[in-house]
């Protein structure tokens, strides 16, 4: 499969690819919208760089494709693990070529994406937005499919003897948002990003000197140092469940605790079940 990329035909395409990149960056032809999606690098740079490591490497299943609205707004709500947050751009890339109009995945990230050098500027060009209110808001009302993991850093950085254990969901902000704008909850498990970076234990004075939420330690990092930071090739496995409604609830809905914890409960053992779910089919973390 290698090899066949390496054929003379899609050497010249690819040549006529770069340059028509190249030539489009130069002359300013691409548009970035008020969030900063430049759905031009999206699609010829950043997309096509984390292919190989979904098809190839992850070899990324998905399911329930489906259960994404064609145009509507909607809000996906996700696990998180891996350490790093590799399975943030598993996702994306997976409701981008799986969806039959290929939707741009606006994801809700943390406030450290935003702080990081280069990092950042990738990020808005992605398409991915800080997770305040009324950005995340403002892409829902206008019919754009969004992003979350409530479980933040507790998720991504937990260690590898809590995998697949959803950790708690925040004070349910995702809940809030989606019955303020009624657009319907969209359930989603991933499965396979624990065992990319089995986390074995935090340096956690380290952690805050650099000032990160935790530093961690994996059965390859830091001892082998950045080739430490290779994932482990895990087969991964993202599912979509059935929407949950919220428009029946009305906007004032969003101001009860009850019914926001309500919601959010309902989404969290939702993607649970989801997560055992397939934990009970898959035979090898590996092999699937």
């Amino acid at each position: 499969m290698i090899l066949g990329d390496l054929a003379p035909g899609n050497l010249v395409a690819g040549v006529r690819g770069a340059a028509d990149f190249a030539r489009r960056r130069l002359t300013g032809d691409f548009h970035r919208d008020e969030f900063g999606l430049d759905e031009h690098l999206l699609e010829s740079l950043i997309l096509p760089v984390l292919r190989p490591l979904s098809q190839r490497w992850f070899r990324v299943q998905v399911s329930g494709i489906e259960n994404l609205p064609d145009a509507e707004g909607a809000l996906i709500v996700a696990n998180h693990a891996g350490v790093l947050p590799l399975d943030a751009l598993m996702l994306q890339l997976a409701v981008h070529d799986r969806h039959p109009e290929h939707r741009a995945l606006r994801l809700l990230a943390a406030d450290l994406v935003f702080e990081l050098p280069i990092v950042s500027g990738l990020a808005r060009r992605a398409g991915h937005t800080p997770a305040c209110p009324e950005g995340a808001e403002q892409l829902l009302r206008t019919g754009e499919l969004a992003g979350v993991f409530p479980e933040g850093f507790k998720g991504v950085g937990k260690p590898y003897s809590a995998r697949y254990k959803l950790q708690r969901f925040g004070r349910g902000g995702f809940a809030s948002l989606a019955l303020k704008t009624g657009v319907p909850l969209i359930p989603c498990s991933i499965v396979g990003s624990e065992e990319i970076y089995p986390k074995l234990a935090d340096l956690a004075p380290l952690a805050r000197l650099l000032g990160l939420p935790y530093f961690p330690v994996t059965p390859l990092f830091p001892q082998l140092g950045l080739l430490g930071c290779v994932p482990l090739p895990s087969k991964w496995y993202i599912d979509f469940g059935r929407p949950i409604p919220t428009a029946d609830y009305g906007p004032q809905a969003a101001d009860d605790p009850m019914t926001m914890f309500e919601v959010a409960d309902q989404v969290r053992e939702t993607i649970q079940r989801m997560l055992y779910k397939q934990l009970t089919v898959r035979h090898n973390p590996f092999m699937g």
